[in-house]
């Protein structure tokens, strides 16, 4: 049994997906029908946005459609590789390469004195980090205590989506809040 799924969008309001399964007993594959069945439905948008990946346009609008979509794709990798390389510039920060989300979920080594104080105020070390960020530069990240991450690790998710140049100035302040939090709590 082979199942294939692909979804679109990113931004609210416009995701959707689908799922096609392969050599499915009918049996499981029935139930997993009603299973899906019961979801809510994406909007309208990001039904025509599946219906235009699965289907994309041809004649005249072809040749514009794949000029668009090539553009964007190659301007997403740059971003990652770019957001790749720069996290893993910022001592205590490591991050794996990015395959083909629009996330990146950098390792934060977060320093003993600043998970006591995170976890004598009942918190996440993790969602502390993410905090103190938020408190001292604006940024916005998400804590990687919501993602399940080993124990004893601390992550945070950050998206890639921004312009190029809107990034570079983010990375540039995440280095120096963490270069400053660590010296802080060292």
């Amino acid at each position: 049994a082979v199942v294939s799924t692909q979804s679109t969008g990113g931004e609210c309001g416009l995701r959707g997906g689908y799922c096609e399964m392969t050599n499915f007993d009918p049996d499981v594959k029935a139930m997993l029908e009603k299973l899906i069945s019961a979801s809510l439905c994406s909007s309208t948008s990001g039904q025509v946005a599946i219906s235009c990946m699965v289907k994309p346009p041809t004649g005249d609008a072809a040749e514009l459609y794949k000029a668009e979509t090539t553009a964007v794709l190659e301007s997403l990798k740059a971003r990652s590789v770019m957001v790749h390389e720069k996290l893993n510039e910022i001592p205590g920060i490591t991050c794996n390469p990015l395959q083909g989300a629009m996330y990146a979920f950098p390792r934060v080594d977060i320093p003993k004195k600043a998970i006591e104080l995170a976890e004598s105020k009942g918190m996440q070390p993790d969602f502390f980090y993410c905090l103190e960020l938020l408190e001292h530069t604006g940024i916005c990240v998400v804590p990687g205590s919501g993602f399940w991450q080993y124990p004893g690790t601390f992550h945070f998710r950050m998206t890639i989506l921004p312009p190029k140049e809107q990034l570079v100035v983010f990375l540039d302040k995440l280095a120096k809040f963490h270069v400053e939090f660590r010296e802080k709590y060292g």
